[in-house]
């Protein structure tokens, strides 16, 4: 278990490639208290409605040869774009002063994402990052999880 100090006002982000909730801590430091200030979910298509392309297939310059093209990602392409949509919606709230400091929580891929599109704003913001997996987890588990209490 993780023991963290959400200071006062602080945001404590939990996501992963479908869904975050924002969570603002309305306590103190000593007895944090996470209230929700946002939820974004993406839906979730199934994949025959993301994309409807049989895999490409490419001829070789030499000879007769042909192989297959890998067949694309709909559902990776879809949980990158909602990340960087996230990240982008956070260096917004630091800009406009909404927040100073956060705490994101994701698995670790979700992080890896979110990291290569944090803005100059949002890379001084964020306090902590903890490669954790508890958005499907009700606000005061995440809270006891985070605070171990």
């Amino acid at each position: 278990m993780t023991v963290l100090s959400i200071q006062p006002g602080e945001w404590v982000i939990v996501c992963d490639g479908a869904k975050a909730l924002v969570l603002e801590n309305v306590g103190d430091a000593k007895f944090p208290n996470l209230k929700t200030r946002d939820v974004y979910e993406q839906k979730t298509l199934a994949t025959h409605e993301m994309g409807t392309d049989a895999p490409g297939r490419s001829h070789s310059s030499v000879g007769h040869g042909r192989s297959a093209v890998e067949q694309t990602d709909w559902h990776d392409q879809a949980e990158t774009a909602f990340l960087t949509e996230l990240a982008q919606k956070l260096e917004l709230a630091v800009n406009t002063h909404q927040v100073k400091s956060l705490i994101v929580v994701a698995p670790p891929r979700a992080l890896g994402v979110m990291r290569q599109h944090y803005g100059h704003a949002l890379k001084g913001a964020v306090r902590a990052e903890l490669d954790k997996d508890y958005v499907k987890m009700p606000v005061h588990e995440i809270e006891k999880h985070l605070t171990a209490a």
